[in-house]
């Protein structure tokens, strides 16, 4: 049974995600989680306000589908098919993660210093998470579509936009964790 409690090899994930996409083309779907959120909105009936969220929701119910799939997939690997709490972490990112006061790296699954809820309730993380979120929200839109979306949809289907998005995220990442993140904690 140790099987379950080690990551899957690539060469099991990799062949699942691609078949997964194979039968998304064959339906004539395009994977992608931030789709999810404007079905939402229009469920709830932000399509009388606005024109972006007045289409035919009921053509996307499947996509709300995997997003379920993905929570439900992440509770039950979460709960019976991990060993430990922690995640296996460079030391030299448990180092530097330290020098910010990050003490709990590499020893919980989230640093409780960034995501009990007493720092939950600290303004400045609130803050944090309001501009992050609008940002990522925003990039999202901009860019037609979410990180999943581009990086394992829109590539797979060889969409020139994907590739530009997707070295879109990355730079914005990088330019995140190296010259912002340190700044902000």
């Amino acid at each position: 049974m140790e099987w379950i409690y080690n990551p899957w090899p690539w060469y099991i994930g990799g062949p699942m995600i691609a078949l997964v996409l194979f039968l998304l083309l064959f339906f004539g779907k395009s994977f992608g989680m931030s789709s999810n959120l404007r079905t939402l909105c229009t469920i709830c009936g932000a399509g009388k306000t606005t024109a972006f969220f007045n289409f035919d929701w009921k053509k996307q119910q499947w996509n709300l589908l995997v997003s379920l799939g993905a929570i439900i997939g992440g509770a039950l690997a979460t709960q019976y098919m991990t060993s430990d709490d922690a995640v296996a972490i460079h030391p030299d990112t448990v180092t530097k993660l330290k020098e910010f006061q990050i003490e709990s790296a590499g020893t919980a699954y989230l640093p409780t210093e960034l995501f009990s809820l007493e720092a939950l309730m600290d303004p400045k993380v609130i803050l944090v998470l309001a501009v992050g979120g609008f940002l990522v929200g925003f990039g999202a839109r901009y860019a037609g579509g979410c990180t999943s979306g581009h990086a394992i949809s829109g590539l797979s289907n060889l969409q020139l936009v994907s590739l530009y998005a997707v070295i879109g995220f990355f730079i914005g990442g990088l330019f995140m964790n190296h010259l912002l993140l340190p700044y902000i904690l």
